[in-house]
């Protein structure tokens, strides 16, 4: 099975795909010039809600944001909540600094580069919610390894939620669908971490509230492609 090769993204050790797009326009590289340096996350040391925001408050952590809709939103919707996001994709982070800049988010810290670097940083218990939504699906089998929904990341995703705290998963697509349950189905068997919030078809079928829908979700409807959501409780 495919969830059982060897290796994940916490031992790779590199990131996969594209990490620049098209140029950006001016307007978008004046914000990464200017805005990221004053949001970004510190590149060493803990991060913490007090560290990032001057005081305690609940952290959310997104797991490479695309263009940044649902982690504005979600940030725009809680402001007295910190949220921290991490896309290697640059045009993505350009496209988040727009949505920050326009909604006046002070709320908002970004890492452009891999979400697991600064995850590992974050203490033990400290997250509150934890979002990956339509990761990139690497749908060949010999790639399986480069999913975030594997044990490595997982296991670190579990060690940083508090209890009673949320890890959200989307997607469209069945082949990662079929390997997330796959992988899962060990988190939230007897002795697992995780608590699946699931009482029927509807629950993964329907958007729960609070949870927008990105440019990565309206394309693959426009496709057809049906869209999975998944809520797992922290034990």
């Amino acid at each position: 099975m495919t969830a059982n090769k060897p290796g994940d993204p916490t031992t790779l050790n590199r990131l996969y795909g594209r990490s620049v797009g098209k140029p950006l326009r001016a307007g978008k590289q004046e914000l990464v010039d200017n805005l990221l340096p004053q949001i970004a996350v510190p590149e060493e040391g803990e991060v913490t809600a007090e560290g990032l925001f001057g005081f305690d408050r609940p952290l959310h952590f997104e797991i490479g944001f695309g263009g940044g809709e649902h982690l504005a939103h979600r940030a725009d919707l809680l402001p007295d909540h910190g949220f921290i996001g991490a896309e290697p994709f640059l045009n993505g982070v350009a496209s988040a600094l727009t949505h920050i800049k326009e909604g006046g988010l002070a709320n908002v810290r970004l890492h452009h580069g891999n979400a697991l670097d600064v995850l590992a940083r974050v203490p033990a218990g400290a997250l509150t919610m934890v979002y990956l939504l339509h990761p990139d699906p690497w749908p060949k089998a010999r790639h399986a390894k480069r999913r975030m929904m594997n044990p490595g990341p997982l296991d670190m995703i579990a060690a940083k939620l508090k209890p009673g705290g949320e890890f959200r998963f989307g997607t469209d697509h069945p082949v990662y669908l079929r390997h997330a349950l796959m992988v899962m189905r060990g988190y939230c068997g007897e002795g697992g971490p995780f608590d699946w919030l699931c009482d029927g078809p509807a629950d993964f079928l329907t958007r729960p509230g609070g949870w927008p829908e990105t440019r990565y979700e309206a394309k693959a409807r426009k496709k057809g492609h049906e869209v999975w959501y998944f809520r797992f409780r922290r034990r």
